[in-house]
């Protein structure tokens, strides 16, 4: 399932991993993350924590921590080299926060959180990007190169249109190197024999 946000679309999946990533500017220094009760309302406003769940400095901290690093991750998909504190960090959160394996209604495996709460939370969105690495839509997602930007975008995939095979053009018969040279009938001296022309008979 995918959703569309402006002029792109998205993967479900990776919805929140873009929202995250952009909830500051870093061009304007606006950090919409600058509260446990600003990370809460982000949390419930993409439906992944309750309305009275709480939110501590401590869950403040992880949630922006892990925001850097996932930028960082993005900025690989865009061709930057991997960070290997970004990636620390990234396995850091993933070996603290609940996750575990289940099987959904119709018995596949899927990777989910272990609990609820702002640690949940955090971990349905690490969830979210290992499900979209499996489907392949996790590359796509990307975050600018240049460091007063660094804004997370997703990147199309273009459809190349299909080449028409190449339509050499025939060779003409008889020519050095191309096609077979025409048989000529055999006849007086080796030379073809021509037929007498017919000439009209007017009735009187």
């Amino acid at each position: 399932m995918e959703t569309t946000t402006g002029d792109e679309t998205v993967p479900r999946e990776l919805v929140v991993v873009q929202a995250l990533v952009n909830t500051i500017d870093l061009e304007d220094n606006d950090d919409r993350l600058d509260s446990p009760e600003a990370l809460r309302s982000f949390l419930t406003g993409h439906g992944l924590l309750g309305a009275g769940e709480p939110v501590g400095q401590a869950d403040l901290d992880l949630a922006v921590e892990l925001r850097e690093a996932l930028r960082a991750m993005l900025r690989v998909n865009h061709g930057e080299p991997l960070d290997p504190a970004a990636l620390e960090v990234v396995n850091r959160a993933a070996a603290a926060l609940p996750l575990q394996v289940g099987f959904d209604d119709q018995g596949h495996p899927v990777l989910g959180p272990g609990s609820g709460g702002c640690r949940g939370a955090l971990a349905v969105l690490l969830a979210g990007i290992a499900e979209a690495s499996a489907q392949g839509t996790w590359e796509r997602l990307k975050a600018c190169s240049a460091e007063s930007c660094q804004w997370a975008f997703r990147r199309r995939r273009t459809r190349r249109r299909a080449r028409r095979p190449r339509r050499w053009p025939r060779p003409r018969r008889g020519r050095r190197g191309g096609g077979r040279p025409r048989r000529r009938r055999p006849g007086r001296g080796g030379r073809r024999r021509r037929r007498p022309r017919r000439t009209a008979r007017w009735r009187r």
